[in-house]
Order: structure tokens, then C-alpha cells, then sequence
């Protein structure tokens, strides 16, 4: 069951939702390119950037692994893995794809590892705003957003049952 942290506003995403702005992206996207591959930015990145990968025809798909958060808590930016294909270019002809730019750090580390990318994302909030290329929706910066590989459906009490 997913725990709301009652300090900050939150907003869940529907997978419906996910799939509409990933082709809204994927629209903004077609005049770009080419492209040798994508790179997802994990995890994140996975879904957008399949689809991305299938509205695109794009047949190569990688990805650069940075973990930044735990749950909701931010903790130490680590690299797990990178792209090595596009490393040899820094990232020249390859389109980098993520869910959500949130403060940048996660992006400011990737950039700096593909310089020459170019960085799309479904979601961007303002801190990190300015490391985007491409980019669907504004998102305020103090609500925390819920994707669908996040939570799951579950059953709701009725409000007169005492439901908050």
C-alpha cells in the first residue's frame, strides 16, 4: 500500500495518462533526430521510453541507471550503470528519455556523462526545468508525483464509513 508523506501535496498518474503524454512527447519529438538509440533514464524512463520507441520506430534502446531517491526521501546520487554505445559520443544522436525532472540532480549527473544527448521528459518541474530539451507538462515543484509502476488499485472505504 502506498504511504502518503502529509507534507507535501501529491498527484497520481494513471497509466492512461502516462500513455496520452508519452505521445504528446513523442509528437514534439518527430521533427528531432535522427536518432541512433534512446536511453531510458532508470527506472523512470522505461515505460516513456518504450513507447517513445515504438511511436518512433526506434529499434535500440539503452539505459543510464542513477538512483537518487528512496521511496520519497532523497538520498546519495549513485551510478549504477551507463550506456556505453553512447558514452563514446557523449550521447551524440541519442535521445535520453525520463518520467520527471525533479530538482536536476539526477539529470545534471546524466548530462554531464552525455553532453551531447538530447534530454526529453514526460513531466518537468521547475529546479530542474532548464537540463530538459524537450519537455509535456509543468508540475509545481512541492507535489510529489505517483506513477503507475508505483502504486497499485486497491480497495476505498466509502466516505460515510469514515474514510478521510
Amino acid at each position: 500500500m502506498v504511504q502518503f508523506r502529509d507534507d507535501i501535496d501529491h498527484h497520481i498518474v494513471t497509466w492512461a495518462e502516462v500513455h496520452r503524454d508519452t505521445r504528446i512527447l513523442v509528437r514534439r519529438l518527430m521533427n528531432t533526430g535522427p536518432w541512433q538509440g534512446i536511453i531510458a533514464l532508470t527506472r523512470g524512463g522505461l515505460v516513456p521510453a518504450a513507447i517513445v520507441a515504438r511511436e518512433m520506430s526506434i529499434h535500440v534502446v539503452d539505459t543510464l541507471c542513477i538512483t537518487t531517491y528512496d521511496e520519497q526521501v532523497k538520498g546519495n546520487l549513485k551510478i549504477l550503470k551507463e550506456p556505453e554505445v553512447a558514452m563514446k559520443t557523449g550521447g551524440e544522436g541519442w535521445l535520453l528519455v525520463d518520467d520527471l525532472v525533479d530538482t536536476g540532480t539526477t539529470m545534471k549527473a546524466a548530462r554531464e556523462r552525455l553532453p551531447n544527448a538530447h534530454f526529453a521528459t514526460v513531466y518537468a518541474k521547475p529546479k530542474g526545468l532548464e537540463l530538459v530539451d524537450t519537455y509535456v507538462h509543468d508540475v509545481e515543484q512541492d507535489v510529489w508525483v505517483f506513477f503507475p509502476w508505483d502504486t497499485e488499485p486497491q480497495y476505498a472505504r466509502p466516505i460515510s464509513e469514515g474514510r478521510d
